[in-house]
């Protein structure tokens, strides 16, 4: 055998070993062949659809990622006054996103722009949708104080558009995150190609559109309205090629659909306030901070604004900003959100400015012998509501549900196309050992009343007075003249905590710098609104914990 003829065979060797490996590697690419049973995926002929082009979760808009991790949470400094209601606690909080800023006066106004204009207040039956949506101007106002024209002016005037919002109550705040959400996922599924060019702006009262709904039956979101929900270029391409409708309308699958714009928890607040710098140093906790900044004081070092503090807030009585010429936070009220520098995660204001609201229902302890992971209290677990034709029922115009507050103030709960929600059956709890009740806001509170196993020997578990945690109830009822509120006037009520309170986090322009430390911790009513707490929203983190590529140190 010639040199020539050898060496064709190898070449030919060589061809069919590296053929073979990429047939082999082909074989592999489990984005185009199911890894379980070898059938193609998004094949012409049908089968499952899938979305091999997704990556990871898209940055919804506002959002800043924040890695999550193990911290200490809770007063790692002195406790002058001796409530010790956050001891220090290990904690472990996974990966989710948080805005860049505090909610704006011009980011809520668009809300309300929304709410009129899809809901007007002129139309009967609509009229509270926004009356109950609007911030209580009023806050600002005080016996001794001339603040009248914050009252006139905070809210709308463009000189405030930057400005926090303020005059809002926990449960009007989580009425803006439902609704970002829809209006986030709305516009996502436009620009994908999904639902009809310009449905996002054309929303009437029967046809607007919900996130659940659309997820669990899309073809009664939009009211119904076929031609909205399948009037995008993705949804035409699709039904010419697939004779399966279910992939005409974007599924969790997809990635398309970003997961709910919330409020933050306390222990996500208090980790993102940290930041990361002598948070962590070579895979270890410290827990020593003191403030969402480096170092012991709130003054800035640093060249070009040495003197000038770090944060809005107040300094001493009657100092809400310094001197005339020589302002050191150049704020008196509220300030501009951005103003003063982020802390290592790109957050602005986690401490000053306003305080904020977190979903946790307030209690002095954290039970951290129970749960260290994602911590949270205030879980209330429904389900959607099913109707005798089987199908999830979705709210109408007619059948809106509002709730009374204890203030008198009307809040709509439920928008026309949203999905009725109920609290679970017994049914539903069966046999399983992670919960056993629809409302688990009292579980292990220190209440014995509220444990598991407790019995009652001789009394009602139902009798108010004998509970640990019976604060006032006003109550507010219909009579002639139409609503009539009255104080509880009891006087064997002994806290102000109920399940009706809501943490609050951070220092405000109210506060002295004592209360910028990420780890206090106060309540308030969540019905009720001051001038000096405000809120921003959060978001889960689904799938990998890091974002992009992990870099090691």
């Amino acid at each position: 055998m010639n040199l020539k003829s050898k060496s064709f065979i190898r070449l030919a060797l060589v061809f069919c070993v590296t053929t073979l490996f990429i047939g082999c590697n082909k074989s592999r690419d489990y984005t185009k062949v199911s890894r379980g049973t070898g059938w193609d995926l998004n094949s012409k002929e049908g089968g499952f659809r899938f979305n091999p082009k997704f990556k990871e979760q898209p940055t919804g808009p506002g959002l800043v990622f924040i890695e999550g991790g193990t911290f200490t949470m809770g007063k790692v400094q002195d406790d002058p006054l001796g409530d010790w209601n956050n001891t220090p606690t290990q904690q472990h909080v996974q990966s989710f996103y948080m805005d860049e800023t505090e909610v704006t006066n011009l980011m809520y106004l668009e809300y309300l722009d929304w709410l009129k204009h899809t809901f007007s207040p002129e139309e009967p039956g609509y009229e509270n949708i926004y009356i109950g949506a609007l911030p209580d101007t009023l806050v600002w106002r005080n016996r001794l104080g001339n603040n009248e024209v914050m009252t006139e002016n905070y809210l709308r005037h463009p000189a405030y558009a930057e400005y926090p919002v303020v005059g809002v109550s926990w449960i009007q705040a989580m009425e803006y995150s439902k609704w970002r959400t829809d209006r986030v996922n709305e516009i996502m599924l436009e620009r994908e190609g999904y639902v009809a060019k310009g449905a996002p702006y054309k929303a009437k009262a029967g046809e607007t559109f919900s996130t659940g709904t659309y997820l669990t039956a899309p073809t009664l979101a939009y009211g119904g309205n076929d031609s909205i929900t399948r009037g995008g270029k993705e949804s035409e391409r699709i039904a010419k090629r697939s004779p399966d409708s279910t992939n005409l309308y974007a599924q969790q699958k997809d990635g398309v659909i970003l997961p709910a714009y919330r409020l933050p928890t306390e222990v996500e607040w208090e980790f993102a306030a940290l930041g990361m710098s002598d948070l962590r140093e070579y895979n270890t906790y410290r827990g020593r901070k003191k403030y969402p900044w480096s170092g012991s004081y709130t003054r800035s070092g640093n060249r070009g604004m040495v003197g000038q503090q770090l944060a809005n807030f107040k300094q001493g009585k009657g100092d809400y900003g310094g001197i005339p010429g020589w302002s050191d936070t150049g704020a008196d009220i509220t300030a501009k959100v951005g103003s003063y520098p982020p802390n290592d995660y790109g957050l602005y204001d986690m401490a000053g400015n306003v305080a904020e609201w977190v979903a946790d229902i307030y209690r002095p302890m954290i039970d951290d012998e129970y749960n260290d992971f994602n911590y949270y209290r205030g879980n209330i677990y429904t389900k959607n509501k099913i109707g005798e034709d089987g199908r999830v029922q979705v709210v109408t115009p007619e059948d809106i549900v509002y709730d009374t507050l204890s203030n008198g103030k009307i809040i709509a709960r439920n928008l026309p196309g949203d999905i009725h929600k109920v609290e679970l059956e017994e049914s539903d709890m069966y046999l399983r050992t992670n919960f056993s009740e629809s409302d688990q806001r009292d579980f292990r509170d220190g209440d014995k009343m509220s444990t598991r196993n407790y019995q009652s020997f001789g009394f009602e578990t139902e009798d108010e007075a004998a509970r640990m945690y019976n604060a006032p109830q006003h109550e507010v009822y219909a009579d002639s003249t139409g609503l009539a509120l009255q104080y509880d006037k009891s006087n064997d009520r002994n806290t102000l905590v109920d399940n009706e309170v809501r943490v609050y986090k951070g220092g405000s322009w109210r506060d002295r710098s004592y209360w910028l430390d990420p780890a206090q911790r106060r309540f308030y009513p969540q019905d009720m609104a001051t001038d000096f707490i405000g809120f921003r929203c959060a978001m889960s983190r689904v799938g990998s914990k890091t974002q992009g590529n992990r870099k090691r140190r």
